[in-house]
């Protein structure tokens, strides 16, 4: 039920990170991958070592900014059966202390970004006749701290739509979900974990007390992507080590 073979999966972001990981995984699982990203060499190195794997895997640049780019390249894709899409970017400020041009960059990648994937991948599934699509949320969609407001907004959005897009898609064998990480080590985080404090006071939050690994979120995904989740749409699986189960405040004496 978890196997991907004769599957084609875009992934959206392949180049490092989270997108990485799962590309690998797909291409484990018998995916043919097309990944996809702005980082042209990064997803040279990604598909070439793929390939050496014995897996199957192509790339394409793609800019989810642009909505025409986006289209293009998805249409391009035959055969399209799941897409995953990871980038974000998150500019760490006060509300009052946020620029509009701030403003503008982090909902442009992160909701119009999702958007537009969104958008591309339901239209060809749509036509298609079926598919799976998987978006990356955040656990900021449901719990925020000082400094996450733009963030956290758009991973709350990105919930929502993905949501409507399953309740849309879903009479057409589409199924949309969402996966919420919670504190992950990528190259988006790499300022956190250089500071020891931060890093710790994250990993503590986390009810297994340690950040998670990229590679930890490439099964998650997968499983959306399967046949295993073949009854599974519009929701959100939070993968976030227990993050959001536990205030974490206090541990009561025995």
């Amino acid at each position: 039920m978890f196997r991907l073979d004769s599957r084609v999966v875009v992934v959206i972001g392949a180049a490092s990170g989270i997108g990485e990981s799962v590309a690998r995984a797909a291409a484990g699982q018998g995916a043919s991958v097309v990944a996809m990203d702005l980082d042209v060499e990064g997803l040279a190195r990604v598909v070439r070592e793929i390939e050496e794997a014995g897996g199957t895997a192509s790339y394409r640049r793609v800019d989810i900014r642009d909505g025409s780019d986006v289209r293009a390249a998805l249409e391009e894709v035959e055969g399209l059966d799941g897409v995953v899409c990871t980038p974000s970017i998150n500019v760490r400020k006060r509300i009052l202390d946020y620029s509009d041009e701030e403003l503008d960059r982090v909902i442009d990648v992160n909701l119009k970004g999702s958007f537009h994937v969104l958008q591309a991948a339901g239209r060809v599934m749509q036509t298609n006749g079926g598919g799976s699509i998987v978006v990356f949320s955040s656990i900021r969609s449901l719990t925020v701290e000082p400094g996450q407001s733009v963030y956290a907004a758009t991973k709350a959005g990105i919930v929502q739509m993905a949501r409507t897009l399953a309740a849309e898609l879903g009479p057409f064998g589409v199924r949309v979900n969402a996966v919420a990480p919670g504190v992950v080590e990528t190259p988006l985080t790499a300022p956190i974990k250089a500071q020891e404090d931060w890093y710790r006071a994250y990993a503590d939050k986390s009810v297994l007390k340690r950040w998670a690994r990229a590679d930890e979120m490439a099964g998650p995904t997968l499983f959306l992507l399967s046949d295993a989740a073949s009854y599974v749409t519009g929701t959100v699986l939070f993968v976030d080590g227990g993050w959001t189960a536990v205030d974490g405040r206090f541990s009561p004496p025995e």
